[in-house]
């Protein structure tokens, strides 16, 4: 039994009609490595059953405070059903991506159940017809809901799921499920008790005001970052509607690190912004709507310290960088998303990047759920613009992974959309079908985004350009630093010269 943490619950106050707060993926699976070719679905079945011990995730639901006087706990589920939570379907002909893609969005758009652990897999059959993979591979959709784990602990989770090997590890020894359920009054007592505590928390929190204060004005004086502009109001900001539509583009890692290393600094989160920030400009010139000022992307940052490396849930700060869609040059581009990101980080770490969880942890929860819906009844959710679009980086295992002795070559991942931003793309780094690869995958409200297979287009071409941009300017800068045949004869001239 455990009660979930300000942030964690947040996620679920977030969750209101059309906008479920739920993460996930696709994986797709080559079954030739799997013995005899094959992988049943009992087997699947039976390995995630043994794995269960593994993660709370699995087998714990939510169990609410009368009247939500608090936050709710965790409890184990007296009633888990491993079949409700694992299911198998067949992807629609032709069974192509485009299909793939489609039913990924109509499931991912779906909410979870809350009176059951917050999670769900779909076994997806009939993959044939997706260009690039081998006959005969299944997919993996998965749903957890972002009250039980963000991004970093997703990886973890992933990994308890999977081999390194084709040979599946069966554990033995399993420990008996302790089946806890706390009392009403054991709720409503640690309620009187927090709340007696909130007063605290609030008057530790206010001290680290006067702190904050310094350092965002010793920041803004030495020039370390500078504030954002007013941000642009585009088709990905309004009321998001219960459809969603998906895609993914993938990208070679060493392409992706070849392009950071153009701009000395710059990292791979860099390079995936710049290519985000040209696709973007891309697709909405297309339609006649890229506003003259730059676009602004929210990122996630996890603040777990090392020693909060291997706790559940949610351990998440955000910062606000600015994409430069108002530059054309891609390489231009790449230089000042770099400074960009720079000034992003100074201001974070100024503001104190925890203080959204601090906030979030004195804040009472149902008056956070209820200033949530009336805003969104008000139209207030819409009325003023905070980022564009998100992007976040999500890493995978830096090893090949493997599912009921299934090879695991390809994926894409889901996220969540917020209220006046339509748009979400993760940016998921993992070795697969042998070779480091980094996937950009998008969310998207489907009123916003009716066209994701242009706006992937849209992505790829930006990658292109950039690419092509960072190789002719190191091309440039090698010969640049090679000296010619002349310099070299000039130079051999003057010490033959020196030494008679």
């Amino acid at each position: 039994m455990e009660q979930l943490s300000g942030q964690d619950a947040m996620f679920l106050h977030m969750e209101l009609e059309g906008l479920p707060q739920h993460i996930g993926g696709v994986s797709i699976y080559d079954q030739s490595t799997a013995p005899d070719g094959i992988v049943r679905f009992k087997e699947i079945l039976s390995t995630i059953e043994n794995r269960l011990h593994l993660s709370p995730i699995f087998t714990r639901k939510l169990e609410t405070v009368p009247l939500g006087l608090s936050r709710p706990y965790w409890v184990e589920d007296a009633d888990f059903d491993l079949e409700y939570h694992i299911r198998h379907i067949a992807l629609p002909k032709p069974g192509d991506w485009r299909q793939l893609c489609i039913l990924a969005a109509r499931l991912h758009s779906r909410p979870l159940d809350r009176s059951r652990p917050l999670w769900e897999f779909y076994v997806i059959e009939g993959l044939d017809n997706v260009e690039g993979l081998p006959s005969n591979c299944f997919a993996l959709l998965l749903k957890v809901h972002h009250c039980a784990m963000d991004g970093a602990t997703g990886a973890q989770f992933m990994n308890v799921m999977h081999d390194f090997t084709p040979e599946v590890t069966v554990y033995e020894d399993i420990p008996p499920r302790v089946i806890e359920r706390p009392s009403k009054s054991f709720m409503l007592g640690r309620a009187y008790v927090d709340a007696w505590k909130k007063p605290v928390q609030t008057f530790d929190m206010l001290k680290q005001a006067l702190p904050t204060y310094q350092r965002l004005k010793a920041g803004r004086e030495n020039q370390d970052f500078h504030e954002l502009d007013e941000k642009q109001r585009t088709r990905f900001q309004g009321k998001i509607s219960p459809h969603r539509s998906v895609g993914a583009t993938r990208f070679a890692f060493e392409d992706i690190r070849e392009i950071k290393s153009a701009v000395p600094g710059a990292t791979i989160n860099d390079a995936m912004l710049t290519i985000v920030a040209g696709g973007l400009q891309k697709y909405l010139r297309s339609n006649g709507e890229l506003p003259e000022q730059t676009l602004v992307a929210g990122c996630p940052i996890d603040v777990r310290s090392p020693e909060e490396r291997a706790a559940g849930g949610n351990m998440v700060g955000f910062m606000n960088v600015a994409l430069r869609t108002d530059i054309d040059s891609p390489l231009k581009r790449l230089q000042a998303v770099h400074e960009e990101s720079r000034s992003a980080k100074a201001y974070a770490e100024a503001l104190g990047p925890r203080i959204a969880i601090d906030l979030t942890d004195i804040m009472p929860g149902n008056v956070l759920s209820l200033a949530l819906r009336a805003a969104s009844a008000t139209g207030l959710a819409e009325a003023s613009v905070i980022q564009n679009t998100v992007v976040t980086n999500v890493p995978g295992a830096p090893m090949q992974l493997f599912l009921c002795g299934a090879e695991l070559i390809d994926s894409f991942s889901l996220g969540p959309l917020l209220p006046n931003v339509g748009l979400f793309h993760i940016v998921y780094s993992a070795v697969q079908n042998k070779e480091g690869r980094i996937t950009l995958s998008f969310t998207a409200c489907r009123d916003m985004l009716p066209d994701p297979g242009f706006y992937a287009q849209c992505l790829r071409e930006s990658f292109n350009e950039l690419k092509a941009a960072t190789e002719k300017s190191a091309a440039k800068q090698k010969s640049k630093a090679k000296p010619t045949s002349k310099a070299k004869k000039a130079k051999k001239k003057k010490s033959t010269t020196t030494s008679a």
